[in-house]
């Protein structure tokens, strides 16, 4: 059984911008063109991290933070050791809805401190566009006549 995923509202938001759902660890990954943009995350026992993930780099949270206020870690990602680039709009902030209606604004504007293109993704088009020679060296082989 498929769930929908989580704040449908977002993919309302985001319409114009043409996005695409992948599911994610019972989740749901909101993509738009390569980038992952959000992850959609409301599942029972772990209340911390129920919201609207944002995928970011950690020279944009200031400036992210002061658009969107109610903005944090996602504890689970790290297990509340250490920091992590992402951040979210906890589900049970009471601006909720207005904060991820200005990030889902954001985003369709094309704002540059939203969004990252997967690890994999990056290894992938690097191999296409990459035609320097191997830095690995090829041992002779020992060939009998």
């Amino acid at each position: 059984m498929k769930r929908e995923p989580a704040f449908s509202f977002v993919l309302e938001l985001l319409h114009t911008c043409e996005p695409v759902i992948r599911p994610l660890f019972g989740s749901h990954a909101v993509y738009i063109g390569e980038k992952i943009m959000l992850v959609l995350r409301n599942r029972p026992g772990s209340n911390e991290s129920n919201g609207v993930w944002i995928a970011t780099q950690f020279e944009h949270h200031d400036t992210l933070k002061t658009q969107l206020p109610s903005l944090c870690s996602v504890v689970i990602l790290s297990e509340g050791k250490s920091e992590t680039a992402w951040r979210m709009i906890p589900s049970e902030s009471e601006t909720f809805e207005e904060e991820v209606t200005i990030l889902c604004e954001l985003i369709c504007k094309g704002d540059a401190r939203i969004g990252r293109i997967p690890s994999g993704k990056k290894k992938k088009s690097l191999q296409h566009t990459d035609h320097s020679v191997s830095r690995r060296s090829k041992k002779p082989r020992n060939r009998s006549v």
